[in-house]
């Protein structure tokens, strides 16, 4: 037996973008990894302008995309009007 809908709620599926203005003003903090290194930190501060750090992914690999520490997605880089950005090409579920 299902509990009967509150408030006038339909089915969850139904919601539309309306239903979920009450939460898009909420701040989140996006991340997106493009690769990783370990270093010493003598060698952190040895960076200079122009220095490259190789990461340990390569170049076409998908990138990690964090939603307030947590990996939501992986995409792609993307170069838009001299801008990069992300493109997500595939969701990560929860579980």
């Amino acid at each position: 037996m299902q509990p009967a809908p509150r408030g006038g709620d339909t089915d969850p599926g139904d919601k539309t973008a309306i239903d979920l203005e009450a939460v898009f003003d909420v701040p989140v903090r996006i991340s997106v990894v493009l690769g990783r290194t370990r270093m010493t930190v003598s060698d952190l501060l040895k960076l200079g302008v122009g220095t490259v750090v190789e990461l340990d992914r390569q170049v076409g690999e998908a990138v990690e995309i964090f939603v307030n520490d947590r990996l939501v997605a992986r995409g792609e880089i993307v170069l838009v009007e001299n801008r990069l950005g992300v493109t997500m090409t595939e969701i990560i579920r929860a579980g």
